[in-house]
């Protein structure tokens, strides 16, 4: 008999060790001494399977989805299962928003999988206490990016949240893309998103600034005896040491985005897991052009404080309002300072390194110096990110070099390349040769560290404006592609660059919070 998400024990172990509102009431309000509100999601008017992970699926040990499961992954209510959400606050672009919480996430529960336990969590499945004045549902627009790029992110082997399932509704919802009075409807969709734990900075933050010291503590073990049990909880240094490995994942995570060139475009502290996965998949987009000040988010303009090359910055940033709430608990805290005050140099130590497999770099004195140069020969000559860093695996010898044409050139780059440019670039191109280390290990780290594929938004759009067409060729295109994206045969049936009119439309070179 084949295993279906039905059979599945959900658990709920967070509702056991906090407070929260068990009634279901889906007003508006602030929960105090609450870390989390009982939830029933909204009934589907007609559920309808887009697309799902087979990988998830056998971790989860589920043979297939039969209707009833698709049912309950596009929010159809079950007995057996504890569905609640979360509350917590959070810095929105810089400033205090206080009690934010899961406006349209609603968790089923932990199951366990093969290799861990997992939460599953449906985002667009209707209301919460937390909702504000929304509606708590997500359209089909929002939704494939989010599964799509959670999976791609996942095989590109950065730290993320996993997505098991795309539904559609079967119901239209209203939203105002860019908020500018001109709303539309679209198609309803709810994506079932895993995690070990989707407890965020703002978690820790609101349980701070409300004074509810002894809820943080306990959210604090809680934390370390769930998902950091190399740390003693009754350690003197717990805290510390809790923070220390939230302060070093967080680090990674920000490395890997420089690695593939992926912008979030909305990294405020409720967006930021305290397990150092990347979440909340919106105003999201890889870069095509590189440019440090690329921002996709239009509710980031004009001060760009999430663009691409200031993601280090904020994700420093983040960690000092994490710190201040965990200073509540601690007069001591020297350490915490200490190790803050070290983010700089622990950031570019990591970053450097990461760059050196990238370019395949020998370790010389002159490596630092030209992975600047190299930053500003991409921005200057306007190259794509990810096809450049393919461009220089080709560069072998002096011969490769002279025989790469102003042409060739041309179509890594956005820029119309002139003939003092193909020089400059030559150069460029000569003084790599001879700090490129030939080894064997060397060359496959950098073929490790350089993807091939890569979900661009225009992609995303093609394949979003067809599902509303009731076409999906590009979709399935993109999650077969997205699962080998370090495979070559990928350069075949994409393009090395993205094309003209993409910079120039909506949903593509414009997002906002709604995407």
């Amino acid at each position: 008999m084949k295993k279906t998400l039905t059979d599945l024990s959900f658990k709920a172990p967070f509702t056991e060790n906090f407070q929260g509102e068990d009634d279901i009431n889906f007003m508006p309000r602030q929960t105090h001494n609450a870390l989390y509100a009982r939830i029933q999601p909204e009934q589907p008017s007609n559920a309808k399977l887009i697309g799902y992970s087979s990988e998830l699926l056998s971790e989860l040990k589920i043979d297939s989805l039969d209707q009833r499961s698709i049912d309950i992954l596009t929010g159809s209510p079950d007995e057996n299962i504890p569905y609640y959400s979360l509350c917590y606050g959070g810095h929105q672009f810089g400033h205090w928003a206080g009690q934010l919480g899961d406006g349209r996430a609603i968790i089923l529960g932990e199951v366990e999988g093969v290799n861990q336990r997992w939460e599953l969590q449906l985002k667009g499945a209707g209301r919460t206490p937390y909702s504000r004045r929304a509606d708590g549902k997500a359209v089909l627009r929002s939704s494939v990016r989010e599964f799509l790029m959670s999976e791609a992110m996942h095989y590109l082997g950065v730290p993320t949240t996993r997505a098991l399932s795309l539904t559609l509704t079967g119901e239209d919802v209203l939203r105002d893309m860019f908020y500018d009075g001109n709303p539309d409807y679209e198609q309803g969709a709810v994506v079932c998103r895993m995690a070990e734990s989707f407890l965020r900075f703002g978690n820790f933050e609101l349980l701070a600034a409300r004074g509810e010291i002894d809820n943080l503590r306990s959210l604090v073990t809680y934390t370390i005896e769930n998902y950091y049990p190399e740390i003693d909880p009754s350690d003197q240094d717990s805290h510390f040491k809790f923070y220390s490995e939230v302060f070093h994942r967080s680090i990674d995570m920000v490395i890997h985005w420089m690695r593939v060139g992926f912008t979030h475009g909305v990294m405020n502290t409720d967006n930021m897991s305290i397990l150092g996965l990347t979440i909340d998949y919106g105003p999201y987009s890889m870069l095509d052009k590189f440019d440090l000040n690329f921002t996709p988010n239009t509710t980031d303009l004009p001060g760009r404080r999430y663009a691409y090359g200031r993601q280090p910055s904020v994700v420093y940033w983040n960690l000092a309002m994490l710190a201040e709430s965990l200073f509540k608990l601690d007069k001591n805290n020297d350490k915490i300072k200490t190790l803050l005050q070290s983010y700089q140099e622990i950031f570019y130590r990591k970053y450097e390194l990461m760059m050196h497999k990238k370019l395949s770099l020998t370790e010389c004195d002159k490596s630092t110096e030209f992975i600047q140069r190299t930053l500003q020969v991409l921005e200057k000559f306007e190259f794509d990110y990810t096809s450049f860093f393919k461009l220089l695996e080709t560069i072998h010898n002096q011969s490769s070099i002279d025989k790469l044409t102003r042409e060739e050139i041309k179509e890594f780059s956005y820029k119309d390349i002139s003939s003092d440019d193909e020089l400059l670039i030559k150069a460029y191109l000569k003084e790599y040769l001879s700090l490129k280390d030939f080894s064997d290990s060397s060359l496959k780290l950098m073929k490790k560290s350089n993807p091939s594929f890569i979900l661009r938004n225009y992609l995303l759009h093609e394949a979003i404006s067809e599902l509303n067409q009731g076409k999906r060729e590009t979709f399935d295109q993109l999650l077969e592609a997205l699962k080998d994206p370090y495979s070559d045969k990928h350069l075949k049936s994409f393009p090395k660059k993205a094309p003209k009119w993409a910079f120039k439309t909506a949903g593509c070179s414009q997002l906002s919070c709604s995407s």
